[in-house]
């Protein structure tokens, strides 16, 4: 009889809710599908409320995936990072997945991993970013602690290569790029999207999608909308996303250049069902970040076939490459309207979207499980 080798991966996972616990769900099911026995170690308690300015941080939706969920880690409590070391030291795994986001987690991660290490385990950081978007002090201090107990790293944008290259410049560092969300339902047609949206379908609509805060760049977004043009031509700013920043300061941006008739606001959090429509109701997708490393918003509208108009920062630009699947731009509002316009004006979604077409298999889970599994 063969013995399955074993996966533990660590990270968020249900009923935590977010982009990384997707990301993890999907990735424990694509090992699962290969063969692989796999389990998801996951927390008890995740943020404390200074780090998560959202309504909530769980799913009140159904469990998304059959993979096994173990709840073991409180953030905050060195005795439940203790318990869940040895834990995933006794299980042996063949191989250890830590999910790296954010710096606050380096130290928790960091015992974890060094009371999970055996001679038949690798451990490998499956790094979604490495400087955080928003910084704040001990950053540098957490991840270092994180990244020294790690045998081998994974990177999906070469952007947070380079930065991981200049940090820990002797470790085994592999790039992958983010495979696109494929579990949030197939798509619909229009029509059937904005039934369901509530949205006029005689509009075309330029779609904000995630959630809000400052350096994705929506104040950019809503500034880029003041022009006739886009009256004058029936299309719309949808903004979908749960606001994790003064909703004031949007608001106030909105009134104050009136366009109120050109900008939709569905301000709450999208449950995974509803991610479909958004997407389908789309024309166009709008990333105008002021920083970033990989988005899953750039995988969404990949498998949606959505083009997309995204900022010149991070990794954005490694996915579509200018004039392709849409446009790379400055991170200003009139870089991004004059692309937009373009976008429109010249009938450019066809073209995009056979691009974006040609390169979904780029994009695939099982590529980013044989990379890992490579190392």
């Amino acid at each position: 009889m063969t013995i399955k080798p074993h996966i533990i991966i660590i990270g968020p996972a249900y009923p935590y809710r977010g982009g990384i616990a997707s990301f993890i769900h999907r990735l424990g099911e694509e090992y699962h599908s290969q063969g692989y026995s796999v389990e998801i170690v996951t927390f008890t308690y995740q943020y404390p409320g200074l780090l998560f300015p959202g309504t909530s941080q769980f799913n009140s939706g159904p469990n998304p995936t059959a993979v096994p969920i173990r709840r073991m880690i409180h953030s905050l409590n060195p005795f439940s990072w203790i318990r869940a070391g040895r834990y995933v030291r006794k299980q042996q795994p063949h191989r250890v997945l830590f999910n790296f986001w954010l710096p606050f987690f380096g130290f928790c991660f960091g015992i974890i991993s060094r009371l999970a290490k055996n001679p038949r385990t690798q451990v490998t950081g499956l790094m979604h970013n490495f400087i955080p978007h928003e910084p704040r002090p001990f950053d540098r201090i957490f991840t270092k602690f994180f990244t020294k107990s790690v045998d081998n790293f994974v990177v999906m944008s070469q952007s947070v290569k380079k930065q991981m290259e200049d940090f820990r410049p002797n470790q085994k560092i592999v790039f992958n790029p983010h495979p696109i969300y494929d579990n949030y339902g197939e798509p619909v047609n229009r029509n059937t999207a904005c039934e369901q949206l509530g949205l006029d379908p005689d509009y075309r609509y330029i779609l904000f999608f995630g959630f809000i805060r400052k350096y994705k760049g929506l104040d950019l977004a809503i500034q880029s909308m003041n022009d006739p043009y886009f009256a004058n031509n029936k299309i719309r700013l949808l903004i979908a996303g749960e606001y994790y920043d003064h909703p004031d300061i949007y608001k106030r941006l909105i009134q104050s250049l009136h366009q109120q008739n050109t900008i939709i606001e569905k301000t709450e959090f999208i449950p995974d069902d509803k991610v479909k429509y958004y997407f389908c109701a789309s024309d166009l997708v709008l990333q105008p970040y002021r920083n970033a490393t990989q988005s899953g918003i750039s995988q969404l509208a990949i498998y949606f076939e959505k083009p997309m108009v995204v900022t010149n920062v991070g990794g954005l630009q490694e996915i579509i490459g200018n004039s392709k699947g849409g446009f790379v731009v400055q991170s200003r509002p009139q870089a991004i309207r004059m692309a937009v316009i373009q976008y429109f004006d010249q009938n450019l979604g066809a073209k995009f979207t056979r691009h974006i077409r040609s390169i979904k298999p780029l994009f695939t889970w099982s590529n980013l499980v044989n990379c890992i599994e490579s190392i």
